[in-house]
């Protein structure tokens, strides 16, 4: 995991919120939700004022991968 990470770093951004929501299914959670998870991850250093829908979307989808891509263990535990 690195230190700090912003906006670009989708697939980071997608891991970290795999482990820190379990329970969460990625395509139900608001944007202002998700703005607000990702702002607040440690070593999360991007500006909150760049975020866009785009931006948005492609953490959610790396989100959704990283849930599909965990082990059968992992996904287990995740829920």
């Amino acid at each position: 995991m690195p230190l700090t990470f912003d906006w670009d770093d989708t697939e980071e951004i997608g891991i970290q919120l795999a482990e820190k929501f379990p329970d969460a299914d990625p395509l139900a959670v608001r944007f202002t939700d998700l703005h607000k998870w990702v702002t607040e991850l440690a070593g999360f250093t991007g500006d909150p004022k760049q975020s866009s829908e785009g931006k948005l979307e492609a953490i959610q989808m790396a989100w959704l991968e990283s849930i599909a891509n965990a082990p059968m263990a992992e996904r287990r535990r995740m829920r």
